[in-house]
């Protein structure tokens, strides 16, 4: 069975498939690829783009699982293993960096004490450092640290992820990723689901999808979309937390506070910068979240003990997210709820081909899709075993500019002198640019800057796409992807949305480079003038 992802203007389109599958995060890109292996067709549509919430909002840190010893044994042994799992049929996503757990003056020594033997009750590798050797690995070390022990935490892409994941599911099956595709209701009877009706945001025009499974995994708005389709057994908490970026690569491994979960007590290398984070504050509005003064100021404060450099540090981003976390007692701090994943089937509610995943850890996910694949599989009566914990996923060019430093790494010092450098910060020549706007998986026709974005490293350097958003939007223009003022309004949003994470890091150098940027994308190309029709 094969879907034809052709949009067509104002009209309405009718797609069939096996299974739809809601929502783009590593999850349901996931179970998009699970299912592919095991010969099951799938549609995966999300409202926004891949890793549009959760997934593409967090630390990238890959658990070793030592996080979570002392307040979720279960979660803590699910990421010890799937972090292996992952090392081994991941590793052109991952950074197997490696991780120091360090406690500070202040930090309770009983703690420190048991967190060894929490983690062997977990099955962790750890090792105790003496601090001398701590701080050869780590220079940037407290002075107050008084006890250091090493973990295998790693660092992963979630884009790249999730990429490839979509890529490998089309590759195998010609399964279909649709984004900017917003599910708005369900036709439903004789207690099955028979269609979504859904809105393609780009066109603006209908879309019904026709399929004989139907998969929930909406991550934060899970609830709302098992609402519906009627279904009232999804109860989940909403959690925001706010990370920074900084300009440089602080630290080669992962750093956390050698203390129970709590705020801005992990820094993760993210190739070539750290992200720092993360608070957690209970939320109710998942449209409407971004970074305050005061989590900036507490992630710094709280980060700094472990890693004084981090008070002084250039920061050019911060984001938002929510996380999903699993209903629990009303009164429950956030931090004690399970990083645990659950699994709906929804018999309970009346429909036998719905269900719902729900929860987890992006280090978890292809053990989570695995679980709803497993599912849906037997309501097929499809009898093919998992293979992702075996199969390992191909590398694929068209999703590898999304991996930091690809660059030198494809002999860019030989590069054709005509092949212009477009992205400094990140060394993205334009034949990066015409590689993803002509296959890279779930690009549009007509590629937004924010969708190349997305798939490159495009905008995530120091000067948050100043120059870069400039050169790209110009060379799509010159290609012919652009032809009108549309292409203006794309560079407008594109600069919009690296705005908003800058506003509330705009002090010093990063308050400089927003002046500039303002200069340029107002003062000389009038982009805040620019009207909508």
């Amino acid at each position: 069975m094969s879907a034809t992802p052709v949009r067509s203007a104002q009209s309405s389109r009718t797609l069939e498939t096996e299974v739809l599958i809601i929502g783009g995060g590593v999850t349901g890109a996931g179970i998009m690829r699970d299912l592919a292996l095991r010969g099951i067709h799938s549609i995966l549509i999300d409202k926004r783009d891949l890793c549009a919430g959760a997934s593409g909002g967090n630390h990238g840190l890959l658990h070793s699982g030592a996080r979570y010893v002392s307040t979720d044994l279960e979660a803590a042994i699910e990421c010890r293993q799937e972090g292996a799992l992952l090392k081994r049929l991941a590793p052109q996503c991952i950074d197997a960096a490696g991780g120091l757990y360090v406690a500070v003056e202040g930090d309770d020594p009983e703690f420190a004490q048991a967190f060894a033997g929490l983690c062997q009750r977990a099955g962790i590798d750890c090792e105790e450092l003496g601090l001398a050797e701590a701080r050869r690995l780590e220079p940037l070390l407290s002075e107050r640290m008084y006890k250091a022990v090493r973990v295998p935490d790693a660092s992963i892409d979630p884009f790249h992820l999730a990429l490839l994941n979509v890529e490998s599911a089309r590759q195998v099956l010609g399964s279909v990723y649709l984004p900017h595709t917003e599910v708005l209701g369900f036709e439903s009877a004789d207690g099955e689901i028979r269609a979504a009706t859904c809105r393609d945001h780009l066109s603006q025009s209908p879309v019904t999808i026709r399929a004989r499974q139907f998969v929930n995994a909406g991550g934060a708005w899970s609830m709302n979309i098992a609402r519906l389709a009627g279904c009232q057994d999804v109860h989940l908490l909403y959690a925001k937390g706010t990370i920074l970026v900084t300009t440089d690569r602080l630290t080669q491994r992962v750093v956390n506070r050698l203390r129970p979960p709590g705020d801005g007590d992990i820094l993760v290398p993210g190739g070539t910068v750290s992200l720092l984070g993360t608070t957690s504050s209970r939320t109710d509005d998942l449209e409407r979240v971004g970074p305050t003064a005061e989590e900036i100021d507490r992630n710094i404060r709280e980060g700094s003990a472990m890693i004084p450099a981090l008070a002084g540090a250039r920061y050019i981003r911060a984001f938002s997210r929510v996380r999903p976390l699993l209903q629990a007692d009303g009164a429950a701090s956030d931090r004690a709820a399970s990083r645990g994943y659950a699994l709906l089937d929804h018999r309970s509610q009346g429909l036998g081909n719905f269900c719902t995943i729900t929860g987890g850890k992006l280090t978890t996910y292809r053990l989570m899709a695995e679980k709803a694949a497993d599912l849906v599989a037997s309501r097929l009566g499809n009898a093919q075993p998992c293979s992702t914990a075996s199969v390992a996923l191909p590398d694929d060019g068209d999703c590898n500019w999304s991996e930091a430093a690809t660059a030198p790494r494809k002999g860019l010092r030989k590069h054709d002198p005509d092949d212009l450098i477009l992205c400094e910060c990140e060394m993205l020549p334009q034949s990066a640019i015409a590689q993803i706007a002509a296959g890279a998986p779930g690009i549009d026709a007509q590629p937004t800057l924010e969708s190349i974005a997305l798939r490159s490293r495009a905008g995530k350097g120091p000067c948050q796409g100043s120059f870069c958003g400039i050169r790209i939007g110009s060379y799509l223009y010159d290609q012919g992807h652009y032809r009108d003022r549309a292409g203006l309004k794309n560079l407008r949003d594109f600069f919009d949305e690296r705005f908003k994470g800058q506003r509330s890091v705009g002090w010093g150098q990063q308050a400089a480079q927003i002046e500039l940027a303002e200069a340029m994308h107002c003062g000389l190309l009038g982009l805040d003038k620019l009207e909508d029709n």
